[in-house]
């Protein structure tokens, strides 16, 4: 088996059905489909059972959250690779999991595009790192993959853990740091739109709690006195370069300022273009 699609519920019973049916409705059904459902109390078992008969696996019970039941999900797949698609995100269209399917090879994290849904009338691409490799620098920054469009290797989690369940909010996060940049598994990105991501959902309305969490992983991870002196370290850069910016702006405002700069450019250029030095072959921290 390829691929495995994880859904996990909490008496979510309208937005579940969503997300059901647009697995279901796939034009290929080349993949395993389970869903884990927290014991919801509303119609979301009702739902599940309406479409049993498309879902290979799926439990209702009491858990301990949201990472604890994607770790559940993770647990009983058979797939490959691993795509968790909640209740209230749902696929592009039709012809998503057909199009990627021969696209999953030997890479350990593939991503693609997701649609930040928030209304019929606002909606925004978001292609997480683009075709940039995420580095550290970035996961301190925040930044973070689309979770509803990222294609794991089930085995990254055997090898590294499971999403750490005393997070309530940022465990996917804090397993792309540990996979990417401290064992660093390989990634890749396709140019394809894989889902909507409902942006009512329970990680889009807590910042300060993603913010403190945030601060509880870097620490964790790196120390309090690393993470304290990178983020010195990067305002220091961002006050540099502003200054520099300030300027340049005013030296190239005058006529004569921005002659001088232009022959100082060529002269530089003639002198040192084709001499490498150690600086230009090792990146700095603050890259």
């Amino acid at each position: 088996m390829k691929l495995s699609i994880v859904t996990i519920n909490y008496n979510n019973a309208n937005h579940l059905n969503k997300t059901i049916s647009s697995v279901i409705n796939q034009s290929t059904k080349a993949f395993e489909y389970i869903v884990i459902d927290g014991g919801s109390n509303d119609d979301s078992v009702s739902v599940i059972k309406e479409n049993a008969e498309h879902i290979n696996y799926w439990v209702s019970e009491e858990d301990h959250g949201i990472y604890n039941a994607m770790n559940k999900g993770i647990k009983v797949a058979k797939g490959e690779y691993i795509l968790f698609l909640n209740s209230g995100d749902w696929f592009y269209d039709n012809e998503v999991i057909k199009n990627v399917l021969p696209k999953l090879n030997h890479t350990d994290i593939i991503y693609g595009n997701v649609i930040s849904y928030y209304n019929e009338n606002k909606q925004s691409v978001n292609s997480g790192f683009g075709k940039i490799k995420p580095s550290l620098r970035h996961f301190f920054q925040g930044y973070s993959l689309p979770h509803p469009a990222t294609f794991h290797k089930k085995s990254l989690f055997e090898e590294y853990g499971y999403y750490d369940e005393n997070l309530k909010i940022v465990s996917d996060w804090k397993f792309f740091i540990e996979a990417l940049v401290k064992h660093n598994a390989t990634i890749s990105y396709l140019d394809i739109t894989i889902s909507y991501f409902d942006m009512q959902g329970i990680s889009n309305a807590n910042e300060k709690l993603i913010a403190n969490e945030h601060s509880i992983v870097l620490n964790d991870l790196f120390g309090s006195k690393i993470y304290e002196d990178y983020k010195y370290l990067y305002s220091l850069k961002d006050k540099l370069k502003s200054k520099r910016i300030k300027k340049m702006e005013a030296i190239l405002s005058h006529k004569l300022g921005k002659k001088v700069f232009t022959n100082f450019l060529n002269i530089s250029f003639f002198l040192f273009g084709n001499k490498k030095t150690k600086a230009d072959k090792q990146p700095t921290f603050l890259d």
